[in-house]
């Protein structure tokens, strides 16, 4: 297992700081979008592309690629966010989110958009697809990994739970799913929507290994993955308790920033946070 000597944090924190900027840039743009869970599933992403995902962006297509896939898809400026950043595609694609003939639309397009590999919107469907290619890799003799990334509210979906099951039975050791558990969903707090109870709990009876984080904790996401890596003949869930609207104060916790763009005056304010902060977030206020 690689050790945390190995890994520029700061590097990361500053990749995470421009991946928060591009998507309140891209939503303010479009007029339209989700903020909250776009940042608060920005340092997972940070992490992944960064640092942990075996992709090239000149050779998307790689058959020995690692997957990723984006579950929550309305969480699409954070995947086209990283994407950019990595180099899929040039960063002036960003300012055209959801517009006419634009590549970018407000959930990912695995046929137009180059480095998704699932289209995604409908939730609690992601989970199912990783699987799929989790058993692929298997079928073909393939030692790539699959990631998935999931949301809390989106578990509330019974599909879930039918694909953890599927993954557990199956013995899928080379699929690591995150969840980002920022507690609200579009309606508000989950646990009033309908409780999630002890995600640890669930997961642990679904029979995966079951890591908790700060998802905000660049080395604490970066160490769950090198975990992941050691867990055998089971798949791996790594809790990530995160902000919704992670880095902007008006945003933090505010179920109202699921879906809506901020307007100017907002949007120069925002920057000007993120472009105050370090991007070595302090964890803060994270619900219990």
């Amino acid at each position: 297992m690689a050790n945390t000597n190995q890994v520029d944090f700061n590097y990361l924190a500053k990749k995470a700081v421009i991946l928060r900027k591009n998507i309140l840039r891209m939503i303010g743009e479009a007029g339209s979008g989700h903020p909250g869970g776009s940042l608060s599933a920005a340092d997972i992403l940070t992490v992944l592309y960064f640092k942990v995902l075996k992709v090239d962006p000149d050779n998307p297509r790689d058959p020995d690629r690692d997957r990723f896939v984006l579950s929550k898809g309305h969480g699409a400026p954070a995947l086209y966010a990283a994407l950019a950043e990595k180099g899929f595609f040039p960063q002036e694609e960003l300012w055209k989110l959801r517009k006419i003939n634009s590549f970018l639309q407000g959930h990912p397009d695995m046929k137009r958009v180059p480095g998704v590999e699932m289209s995604t919107g409908s939730l609690g469907q992601g989970l199912s697809a990783a699987n799929g290619m989790a058993l692929a890799a298997r079928v073909m003799g393939k030692d790539y990994r699959v990631f998935v990334l999931l949301g809390d509210g989106e578990c509330q979906e019974g599909q879930v739970w039918e694909a953890a099951m599927t993954a557990a039975h199956y013995k899928l050791d080379n699929l690591t799913a995150f969840l980002d558990y920022n507690g609200l969903q579009i309606d508000g707090p989950c646990a009033e929507i309908k409780s999630p109870l002890s995600f640890k709990e669930k997961w642990e009876a679904f029979g995966w290994e079951v890591i908790e984080i700060d998802g905000h904790d660049l080395k604490q996401i970066w160490e769950a993955c090198q975990e992941a890596l050691t867990v055998k003949e089971k798949p791996t869930m790594v809790v990530c308790r995160t902000i919704k609207g992670r880095g902007v104060s008006f945003m933090e916790n505010m179920v109202d920033w699921h879906g809506k763009a901020p307007d100017k005056e907002q949007l120069e304010k925002a920057l000007s946070e993120l472009e105050g902060g370090s991007g070595g977030y302090e964890a803060k206020n994270c619900h219990p």
